[in-house]
């Protein structure tokens, strides 16, 4: 008797833990594994980072936010990138600087690998939607060059929080 009762405590203790893996790794944070080179200085093709799915449940994304999000002409698809226009924003590229809102001086953009180039924009930013951009930029698949410029706010699953390898650094 005293064997199926401490079996029975074991079982239940392993099934709780199998949930409570299941509620961190599918609802609290997801790992992601970086594919390509956009994000390069900050965060390096084959680097693995862990997204906090709730950063937004209390608050809106920011300007500068790293985030993953689903991409936007196909949704089957996670993208990883900076978050540089908010909703309602103007954003326009001119000889690889950003402007927001007509502003006289650039966007400071101190992550960026090298200067970027070319001229963009201007996009207006639809409520509820985000312009993404890669700290890359001559690399760097992005808002850019989509079909669908705009990442939608529930596309986006959640903030870059830090990156577990090949060493552990921690982003704002």
């Amino acid at each position: 008797m005293n064997i199926r009762k401490e079996a029975g405590g074991w079982l239940v203790l392993v099934l709780l833990a199998v949930a409570l893996a299941f509620v961190i790794n599918y609802m609290i944070i997801m790992r992601v594994e970086i594919p390509t080179e956009s994000m390069e200085n900050t965060i390096i093709a084959g680097d693995k980072v862990v997204v906090l799915r709730v950063s937004y449940l209390f608050a809106e994304p920011k300007r500068g936010d790293m985030v993953v999000f689903r991409y936007p002409d196909n949704e089957t698809i996670n993208y990883a990138k900076r978050i540089i226009g908010l909703p309602g924003d103007t954003i326009e590229i001119r000889d690889g600087l950003v402007y927001v809102n007509g502003a006289d001086e650039p966007l400071s953009e101190p992550y960026l690998k090298e200067t970027p180039t070319g001229d963009y924009g201007p996009y207006t930013v639809p409520e509820d939607s985000y312009f993404m951009l890669g700290d890359n930029r001559e690399e760097s698949e992005d808002s850019r060059y989509w079909r669908h410029t705009y990442v939608q706010r529930d596309a986006i699953i959640g903030k870059i929080w830090f990156r577990y390898y090949p060493s552990i650094l921690f982003y704002d």
